[in-house]
């Protein structure tokens, strides 16, 4: 079956408007704090670049990555830590940044290990939810877009390494 990521669903206008205003209720919280803002690789990487300029205000940067999809566009259900965070959380204000919550067993997973590392704060920026897809309960503390359950790529999304590059969110569909 072959695939193609025609349609878009988001712009890359309504993308950089909607990190625009993340960004200002985020930097607000935490003004007069440095937070260590904790990407989850490979797809939030983009969002979370874009994200930091626009916030303006001090924070330590740091990536984890965590799998569970590999090639496919289900999880696998399972979940592990292939890059661990190289910057100590403890007593620190931590915000999570990653792309898409889906099933929320990724994100839920991610924020049990780091309450176990005893931040000071803990809060969770998506750009995209799905919550029909949830099989665990899972909020995110800030949300960019609530989309329908369609598998998407770009702006750091990708479907087995492929269309990351693009600068808006399209809908991946088949073509047979």
């Amino acid at each position: 079956m072959a695939e193609s990521a025609t349609k878009i669903l988001l712009t890359e206008q309504v993308i950089r408007d909607k990190v625009k205003e993340l960004a200002a209720t985020i930097a607000g919280e935490y003004n007069g704090k440095n937070p260590v803002v904790v990407g989850i690789l490979k797809g939030a990487c983009i969002f979370l670049s874009d994200l930091i300029r626009e916030m303006q205000i001090p924070c330590t940067v740091d990536f984890v990555r965590i799998a569970s999809y590999g090639a496919k566009k289900e999880t696998s259900g399972n979940i592990t830590i292939t890059k661990d965070l190289e910057t100590p959380v403890k007593g620190r204000d931590v915000l999570v940044v990653e792309d898409i919550v889906d099933t929320g067993l990724t994100l839920s997973y991610f924020v049990e290990v780091i309450k176990q590392r005893q931040p000071a704060t803990l809060r969770v920026c998506v750009l995209l939810d799905k919550p029909k897809r949830r099989i665990v309960p899972f909020s995110a503390d800030y949300v960019g877009f609530s989309i329908e359950d369609e598998f998407v790529v770009g702006y750091g999304l990708d479907y087995n390494e492929k269309y990351r590059y693009l600068r808006d969110i399209r809908i991946v569909g088949s073509t047979d």
